[in-house]
């Protein structure tokens, strides 16, 4: 959002960046958190769930 309401120097404008053509404007995500350390992070993301066995039921 910080980049939205500097001074925009690129050659398109906020809308198209925002919206690119063919979304039409509707139903536009807007992430809640940022990118984990920026496009290496979400490229290599770590999963820290508990191992499957701990899901699997136990025999009575």
């Amino acid at each position: 959002m910080r980049d939205l309401v500097r001074q925009w120097d690129r050659p398109y404008s906020r809308e198209r960046a925002c919206f690119p053509p063919g979304n039409l404007g509707v139903d536009k995500y807007w992430p809640v958190v940022n990118r984990v350390d920026n496009a290496y992070g979400d490229r290599h993301l770590v999963c820290t769930c508990p191992p499957m066995s701990d899901y699997e039921e136990k025999e009575a």
